[in-house]
């Protein structure tokens, strides 16, 4: 039975046990990296303003901590827990602004257990677990900023704004609910202050060096984004197909959180009423993101892909236990808690199982050992270091990580020849037919990659 004024206790406790089970599970289970945090390490050899698939901040944030730990693995799988619950802390802090009582706020954050964005994807860093902190930053301080206006809120809700933009593009879906939200509450309150375009003046000024690399490198960030989407097929059916697989793979994926919300909950009791407390802001920063980007794949024709809307569930607890809690009580309770853990454990268990039996894993590649051969046969060649290696992000990113020299990852030199003198030690990893016929230097193959060693004798 729990104790009265513990869940504050429990939630912490629950926070300690998500961040330990989720580090160590990878750690114990995968050979290599993920592929998406081999791609952000890649490109954190190399820090620029932006890449040719995303904006710079999950880059930044893995250089960062390859400064201290270098290429332990077991920290890049630490830093996305990090990640993961910095924004349970901040939907924690959010729901005790909206609930009274600490067992609904603990609710709204266990709810989101089951949904396995922050679960089972969530030990591969990458620019959708990078967002999560900063959504979950920038509803509290838009909440906060409404409410009391304070000028130290204004000024971290727009720094997290930046760089929740800066982590992905997709953010702007957040930052236009959240604008509405702005708009319509000075409608209703008719008073309107200077103060308010702060978050606005951060948000360029933050942005202007990311805009001034993509209109040097002819918007390549962007480009990448529409081609995901598949946008460039013009197919009608598209503007069918693809919003109705976006609703019907949505529905999948929040199928545990309903069956929780059925454990915990009489549906009969439905109190949509009470949402206006807030001036519905809960079902903007749940809803119009969402809306928004159906929207977005019905006039567009876009496919919405399923990891992109790691972030926007977020608040969906919050929402959901709003709407639900007058009929919460102990019995009812204690069955959520059960289905919960029942959650809890299955999750890590069944990634544990994947990874130790399936064998068609990237996590499975030998990294450090074909790293390790690369190492030996420059040695026994070459009496400098390797700095440079290029190729793709996957097998060129997995050397520049594992390399003790840390080698800057490029995709491609050709226009960046002015960081290639007599004296640079280079590895050209790509398609081996071409390579050895063109290497200038020592050649090598392993399967299924060439690889090309110039360096100093």
């Amino acid at each position: 039975m729990l104790i009265k004024n513990k869940y504050k206790t429990l939630f912490y406790i629950f926070l300690l046990s998500h961040l330990i089970i989720w580090t160590v599970a990878p750690t114990l289970s995968n050979v290599n990296l993920p592929l998406d945090t081999i791609e952000a390490l890649a490109w954190g050899s190399n820090l620029s303003w932006g890449y040719s698939k995303h904006p710079p901040v999950s880059a930044f944030i893995v250089e960062l901590v390859y400064s201290f730990f270098g290429n332990q693995d077991w920290a890049y799988y630490l830093l996305s827990q990090i990640f993961v619950v910095t924004a349970f802390i901040y939907v924690w802090k959010f729901s005790n602004l909206i609930f009274r009582k600490k067992i609904y706020s603990l609710c709204s954050v266990f709810l989101l257990e089951g949904i396995y964005f922050y679960n089972f994807t969530s030990p591969e860093f990458n620019v959708n677990i990078c967002q999560l902190p900063f959504w979950a930053l920038v509803v509290y301080y838009s909440w906060r900023s409404i409410n009391y206006q304070k000028i130290s809120d204004l000024i971290l809700l727009g720094l997290f704004m930046s760089i929740g933009f800066l982590s992905k593009y997709l953010f702007i879906y957040l930052i236009l609910s959240v604008k509405i939200i702005f708009i319509l509450t000075l409608l209703d309150k008719k008073n309107f202050k200077i103060r308010l375009l702060i978050p606005s003046l951060i948000f360029i000024i933050f942005l202007t060096p990311h805009i001034v690399w993509l209109y040097n490198n002819e918007f390549a960030t962007i480009s990448y984004a529409l081609n995901r989407t598949g946008i460039e097929d013009v197919s009608f059916k598209n503007h069918i197909y693809n919003p109705l697989m976006f609703l019907l793979k949505q529905t999948g994926i929040l199928a545990p959180v309903a069956i929780m919300l059925l454990v915990l909950s009489n549906l009969k009791k439905i109190n949509f009423k009470i949402l206006k407390k807030d001036k519905y802001f809960l079902l903007f920063i749940n809803l119009f993101p969402i809306i928004l980007i159906f929207i977005t794949s019905l006039i567009s024709g876009a496919k919405i892909r399923t990891m992109w809307m790691t972030p926007f569930y977020l608040f969906l607890g919050v929402l959901l236990i709003q709407i639900f809690k007058d009929c919460l009580n102990e019995k009812n309770l204690k069955k959520f808690l059960s289905v919960f853990l029942v959650f809890f454990i299955l999750s890590p268990v069944s990634y544990l199982y994947i990874s130790f039996f399936n064998e068609f894993k990237r996590t499975d590649y030998p990294g450090r050992e074909i790293s390790n051969l690369v190492q030996r046969r420059w040695d026994e060649n070459f009496i400098n270091n390797i700095s440079i290696v290029v190729g793709d992000e996957w097998y060129a990113g997995n050397l520049s990580y594992h390399l003790s020299s840390r080698p800057i990852w490029f995709n491609t030199i050709e226009n960046d020849l002015s960081s290639v003198t007599s004296d640079t030690g280079v590895i050209y990893v790509g398609n081996p037919k071409i390579l050895k016929k063109f290497c200038p230097g020592i050649y090598g193959t392993i399967k299924p990659i060439g690889i090309c060693m110039i360096g100093a004798k």
